[in-house]
C-alpha cells in the first residue's frame, strides 16, 4: 500500500498533493497560517507565490473567503494577521456540496427523502 500511495502522490495532484509540492514547500515555503479546517497556507520569501496545502480532500471551495483573498493577493495581510471586516448580511463560509448527499435539493426534487406533492398547477393532458 505504501508504494501505491507514493506513486499516486508523484503522479496526481488530488491525492494529498504531489511530491513536487511537498519538496517545494519544504525548500521555499514560509508557513503563514492555518485555517479552521487544518489547511496550511504558505508563501515564498519574496511573497510572489502563495499556496495552500489541504488537510484532506483537495477542493478549492474549502478555502474561506479571507484566505482566498490572501492567496490571490487581494489582501496584503493574511487573516491571522488582521481580521477581515464582515458585513451583517454575510453568511458563514460553506464548502461546495454539489455531488454529495448534503447537496441542495429543491422542494420538488426526486432526491428529497419525501418529495412534496404539488397541487398548485394542473398537468397538461393531451386530448
Amino acid at each position: 500500500m505504501g508504494i501505491v500511495n507514493t506513486l499516486l502522490r508523484a503522479l496526481v495532484w488530488w491525492k494529498d498533493g504531489t511530491i513536487g509540492t511537498q519538496l517545494f514547500t519544504w525548500r521555499h515555503g514560509i508557513k503563514v497560517g492555518e485555517d479552521a479546517q487544518g489547511n496550511r497556507f504558505y508563501r515564498n520569501e519574496a511573497d510572489t507565490r502563495r499556496w495552500v496545502v489541504y488537510n484532506g480532500d483537495i477542493e478549492a471551495s474549502r478555502v474561506s473567503p479571507e484566505w482566498h483573498g490572501w492567496l490571490h493577493h487581494t489582501f496584503a495581510n493574511h487573516p491571522g494577521h488582521e481580521a477581515l471586516a464582515h458585513k451583517e448580511w454575510e453568511m458563514p463560509h460553506v464548502e461546495n456540496l454539489t455531488g454529495t448527499p448534503a447537496a441542495y435539493a429543491p422542494a420538488g426534487s426526486i432526491r428529497r427523502p419525501k418529495p412534496i406533492v404539488r397541487q398548485d398547477y394542473e398537468a397538461w393532458q393531451p386530448e
